[in-house]
């Protein structure tokens, strides 16, 4: 045990230096893509790493800030104000910590792939569209539609008879997102783990103060206390108005599922502990709810902070609390060095995060795995959220998928298992859809550890694409820790294509 200690504490501590790295541009970041002071978006990364990262469900996955939730939140701040945006938080929070008692964790894989990726990619657009503003020093707009149409005005601001503070913050922008993109393409393989996006901010702003220029920086209060804002009285009152409520669901829910759409991603990076799904809820509820009290933005379990710490050789759950004590060690002693920082930088770092959210690849699976209808689910989620907003886009996904499903919910579905001498035998029967998900998940997760499984699904009739997947990571997580898996697949023709796209697997 002696010897065992010290090296875990020795990479959790090396690993929370790379995550606390990634994470500070972020916070900033998403803090200005959210329309409300840097503080807040400070305070959220110090909480989803000491708070909830002491409670996590998931010991890998770090919490934070998460640009996901970012549109939601500027819509809301700029209709009611931020102050009215404590209560709602903390009202999301009570709702995923009653979501984690109730143990609804496995209940947010009912919904689609197709919905999820359709949700993820909207929002990178919008982070895209709106963060081209802030890189020409712009005030961006709440809607797609009006930030598409306003681009030609910015640039207009930029390109007129002289050197305008827009075209120095889009020069200071600029070389801020070549820097960023050029250490990741370029990087010394012993620098592999200093993150692209700290090297950008660290080049804007040094720019900025080499050259002196007159262009917008982060605001911090001199204090931490500053940071805290506290919830009035009044501001509770205003969890009457129905948009607050709609706004606390939404928020609830979308980072309910970021949260656990995370984690299985997580969980698929390292041969540790997996998810506990009812635990990572409730830890997260903890967590929104004291960012609400204290004046934060809402938080999620974040993949891109969760993979650097991944692969910078994290053991337990210190390297998430270290990361947020050393966020709150440099705001309490060196805030002004983050008052150097240009706002265009954070636009800069938060134009490659939204467009990384827009991932083409899963569209192209979804189509070629799948057929039109689950790719057209993508699309018509993507448009929706653009056109209108991300709650009436997510409800035509939803609405869109059980359309889908609709000719053969009403079929049975049955998955048993039995122990034999030799192996698990788990059978599977009827029609695997998105509703039968929970079912499916408790009895593959309830399975002993380390034997061999035969999975017998021949007599399967149908499998949709949001159950094929789930099947799918299941099977390659539980291969890649040493579990031997044989597997019988469905004698239906239509349920065996699906079932061969996903598994990757001939049956043996």
């Amino acid at each position: 045990m002696r010897s065992i200690l010290p090296r875990d504490f020795s990479n959790d501590l090396a690993a929370s230096l790379v995550v606390f790295l990634v994470a500070m541009p972020l916070c900033l970041g998403i803090a200005l893509a959210s329309g409300v002071p840097a503080g807040m978006g400070l305070i959220s990364g110090i909480i989803g790493g000491i708070v909830v990262g002491a409670l996590s469900g998931s010991p890998m996955q770090v919490t934070g800030p998460a640009a996901g939730l970012a549109v939601i939140v500027f819509g809301f701040v700029q209709e009611h104000g931020v102050a009215a945006l404590g209560p709602v938080l903390l009202l999301a929070g009570l709702m995923q910590i009653g979501a984690g008692f109730l143990r609804m964790g496995n209940w947010f894989r009912l919904i689609s792939p197709a919905v999820v990726h359709g949700m993820l990619t909207g929002i990178g657009i919008l982070i895209v569209l709106a963060q081209i503003h802030v890189l020409m020093g712009s005030t961006p707009s709440a809607g797609a539609v009006e930030n598409a149409a306003a681009i030609t005005t910015s640039l207009g601001r930029v390109l007129d008879d002289h050197l305008t503070p827009q075209a120095l913050t889009l020069i200071v922008g600029v070389a801020s997102l070549l820097a960023m993109l050029g250490w990741e393409r370029f990087r010394p393989r012993q620098l592999r783990l200093l993150p692209g996006a700290l090297i950008g901010v660290a080049t804007g702003t040094l720019i900025t103060l080499i050259a002196g220029l007159p262009i917008p920086r982060v605001e911090l209060p001199a204090s931490i206390l500053g940071n805290i804002t506290l919830p009035s009285v009044d501001s509770f009152a205003g969890l009457m108005h129905p948009d607050a409520l709609i706004a606390a669901v939404i928020i609830a829910v979308i980072a309910s599922a970021e949260t656990l759409l995370s984690a299985s991603a997580v969980d698929k990076l390292h041969d540790g502990p997996q998810t506990k799904m009812n635990k990572e809820l409730w830890a997260q509820g903890v967590g929104n709810g004291l960012c609400g009290l204290l004046g934060g933005l809402p938080i999620t379990g974040v993949i891109v902070r969760s993979s650097a710490n991944v692969q910078a050789g994290a053991r337990t759950r210190a390297s998430t609390i270290l990361h947020g004590v050393w966020i709150l060690a440099l705001v309490a002693l060196a805030p002004r060095v983050l008052g150097l920082v240009p706002l265009t930088a954070l636009a800069a770092v938060l134009l490659v995060t939204g467009w990384r959210l827009v991932n083409l690849t899963h569209v192209r699976e979804l189509f070629s795995d799948h057929g039109p209808f689950p790719a057209g689910i993508w699309a018509a989620t993507v448009v929706v959220i653009l056109v209108e907003d991300l709650l009436i886009g997510v409800a035509v996904g939803l609405a869109l998928s059980l359309i889908e499903i609709a000719p053969v919910l009403r079929r049975r579905f049955a998955a048993t298992s039995r122990e034999g001498e030799d192996a698990i035998d788990v059978t599977l029967n009827g029609a695997a859809t998105c509703a039968r998900v929970p079912k499916l998940l408790s009895t593959l997760e309830a399975l002993p550890t380390g034997r061999k499984v035969r999975l017998n699904a021949q007599r399967l009739r149908y499998i949709d694409h949001t159950s094929a997947e789930m099947l799918s990571d299941w099977i390659k997580r539980e291969t890649r820790a040493g579990r031997p898996v044989e597997i019988s697949p469905p004698r239906s023709p239509r349920a065996s294509r699906a079932f061969h796209r996903m598994t990757g697997n001939q049956g043996h």
